[in-house]
């Protein structure tokens, strides 16, 4: 069977799930087997960390499989690629401070706070990195169709 085909129908089982997830806990009300009902956003939420978690993994053994078997060498920089992003969400977890909005009653603990700080901080990087390769590639583009 291709790899293509894999993922496809995997993609397809992962939709499924989603929907049957979405569709019960709606239907049938979030709960635990102790009769104790949980906010919709905690089942969804824990199902999405979920779905990133089977994504990373994919994407490390899947990505080191196929590079293994097509390049040798690019498992080096496979490597580098995942010490630099460990190392963006190390910094933007060193800058995260943690601190509660002042003039709201929020109920979390520190850790709750700093890790929505670590998201915040990796959703600002994204978004400059993407806007920064936007413009240089404009850039480069603008050099490249002027030769």
């Amino acid at each position: 069977m291709k790899l293509n085909k894999i993922f496809k129908w995997g993609m397809v089982v992962l939709i499924l799930i989603s929907v049957a997830i979405l569709v019960w806990g709606f239907s049938a009300g979030f709960a635990t087997p102790d009769k104790v009902a949980l906010p919709a956003t905690n089942v969804l939420l824990t199902w999405a960390a979920i779905m990133i978690g089977i994504a990373l993994f994919c994407w490390i053994v899947i990505g080191l499989l196929i590079s293994l078997k097509n390049d040798p060498k690019s498992v080096v920089k496979m490597g580098i690629s995942l010490v630099a992003i460990a190392v963006v969400c190390l910094i933007a977890y060193l800058l995260a401070k943690g601190d509660p909005v002042p003039g709201t009653a929020v109920t979390a603990t520190s850790g709750e706070l700093k890790l929505t700080d670590t998201i915040l901080n990796l959703t600002l990087i994204a978004g400059v990195g993407a806007i920064a390769a936007i413009i240089v590639g404009e850039i480069r583009l603008a050099i490249a169709n002027k030769k």
